[in-house]
């Protein structure tokens, strides 16, 4: 089922064919509060800039207050760290791990500090989002850019393609969904679900069509090509329209089909976030009770063994002359430099600076 394709759609430059000689990995995440007193400041940055009324921000950290005002992710995050680094002891390049996050410690600018304390020149980062969207990629290019330069003496930073169709994020989903068909009954539907974006957000990346994609690629693995794909977590619930349909109109339909149960499969999300944990594991089981649905949670990617050999094998492609770049579906490889207009934020005003793309001015260059 692997293909490798010839690039005759996109700018040959936006793919790196040179080796490179990274001296770390960067693993890039959302990051999360990890007790109650952390999560307003989190909501804050989280939300920064936004129109969001303060109810609303009030409402979204009940949510972690039902939890401990604990999320998930970082602990994830720690996990596949862990394993990522036994990963490329084991099998090369042995590059050593560090972490950073958007909204939570350890802050990228802290963390790119430290990688120049420790005499890291040149980093590779790997965002933990499979698809591209303004919030999975661009907006983490802009982080690491300001992160660059608030930092003494930052190192280059290049980042990872976007790699929502490499076969081992697909085949390690295909195991997920795997596991938790084998606890449904035979005959139940098929529901993927991924974080739902503003509609001004999603006309500028090629996020739908992506997901779509590996929707398709992950059905086909487990032979259920009867999939759906519905839209989770659009919390902060601004006036402008967002993708859909939602999870919960989803299950509606799906029970109006006759379907007595469902398996749910967030492949939009690479570990448990809150927004797995909440809206999934509590709000759409209730809805899909309230509608005499059987409902089975596909578990996450995590670090399933494929995925996280996924990331190593990125890291070669990178450090290797005219690389090979396995991928499956009809798209290809996404680039490894982001074109200039790549993933806009759909919000008035000029974009910002970001590093990984085409022409990028990056801070260590300066």
């Amino acid at each position: 089922m692997a293909v490798r394709f010839a690039v005759t759609q996109r700018p040959k430059r936006a793919f790196d064919e040179e080796a490179r000689d990274y001296d770390a990995v960067l693993v890039v995440s959302f990051g999360g509060p990890e007790g109650p007193e952390e999560v307003m400041p989190f909501l804050d940055r989280v939300l920064a800039g936004r129109p969001v009324p303060p109810t609303v921000k009030t409402r979204i950290a009940a949510r972690y207050a039902r939890f401990g005002g604990v999320s998930p992710i970082n602990a994830h995050t720690r996990e596949f760290i862990a394993a990522l680094t036994n990963d490329l002891a084991a099998h090369g390049p042995p590059l050593p791990v560090y972490w950073g996050n958007r909204n939570s410690p350890p802050f990228l600018a802290d963390t790119l500090g430290q990688m120049a304390a420790d005499g890291v020149g040149r980093v590779i980062a790997f965002v933990t989002s499979m698809f591209g969207s303004y919030s999975g990629c661009r907006q983490y290019r802009e982080d690491l850019f300001r992160a660059a330069e608030e930092a003494d003496a930052a190192p280059r930073i290049d980042k990872l393609r976007v790699a929502y169709n490499h076969p081992g994020f697909v085949s390690a989903m295909a195991d997920r969904v795997s596991e938790a068909r084998k606890r449904a009954p035979k005959g139940s539907a098929l529901l993927f679900t991924a974080h739902s974006l503003p509609q001004s957000m999603a006309s500028n990346a090629d996020y739908e069509a992506q997901l779509r994609e590996a929707c398709g690629l992950v059905a086909h693995c487990v032979g259920d090509d009867h999939w759906r794909l519905a839209f989770q977590s659009n919390n902060a619930r601004t006036g402008d329209p967002w993708l859909a349909p939602t999870v919960e109109e989803s299950l509606a339909s799906i029970a109006a089909a006759g379907r007595s149960s469902v398996v749910v499969a967030p492949i939009g999300f690479v570990c448990d976030h809150m927004e797995v944990v909440m809206d999934l594991d509590v709000e759409a089981r209730a809805c899909a009770e309230g509608l005499g649905l059987g409902y089975f949670r596909a578990p996450t990617v995590g670090t399933h063994p494929a995925y996280v050999d996924m990331v190593r094998q990125l890291v070669v492609e990178r450090m290797s002359a005219n690389p090979e770049r396995p991928c499956l579906g009809q798209r290809g490889p996404n680039p490894d430099y982001c074109a200039p207009d790549c993933c806009l934020s759909g919000r008035p005003g000029p974009a910002l600076p970001t590093v990984g793309g085409l022409g990028d001015e990056h801070p260590a260059r300066r």
